[in-house]
């Protein structure tokens, strides 16, 4: 793909937040609360882990060292996008977030972690479909 100067488009999630539209991108390092929203994901996969949350790296990057595949599925944009409606929207809120690709396979299982953890339900709307999680499930019926 290279050699042919294919590139893949970069994430990109967002979500309204009393009225205004925040931006994540993949790696994000630009949202001025970026580095508050990475703590709190850091602490919120704790929790998922000790559900039984493992990421899963055969949705990184192929051609990445694989101790840092774990560490950059934590930064996908929708994740970052989800940490930070958690953060900002009123409890009981659902957290709507919309993206620009297709959510990977370990950001839908994560949201299914994450919608146990938090008690909250949780709206991405992907490329192809509409995704709600809510007790640990997605109405997609894990198809996706």
């Amino acid at each position: 793909m290279r050699e042919r100067g294919v590139k893949k488009e970069p994430g990109c999630s967002w979500i309204d937040v009393e009225n205004m539209v925040h931006v994540f991108l993949v790696g994000d390092t630009v949202h001025p609360e970026v580095n508050e929203v990475y703590r709190y994901l850091e602490q919120l996969v704790l929790k998922m882990r000790k559900l039984g949350y493992a990421p899963d790296t055969k949705f990184a990057l192929h051609d990445m060292e694989s101790e840092h595949k774990e560490n950059s599925l934590s930064t996908h944009s929708e994740k970052l996008a989800v940490a930070f409606g958690i953060m900002k929207l009123p409890l009981g809120a659902t957290i709507r977030v919309f993206k620009n690709l297709r959510i990977c396979g370990d950001c839908h299982n994560a949201f299914k972690y994450v919608s146990r953890v938090v008690g909250r339900e949780i709206a991405v709307r992907d490329a192809k479909r509409f995704h709600h999680f809510r007790n640990g499930e997605c109405s997609c019926g894990n198809y996706w």
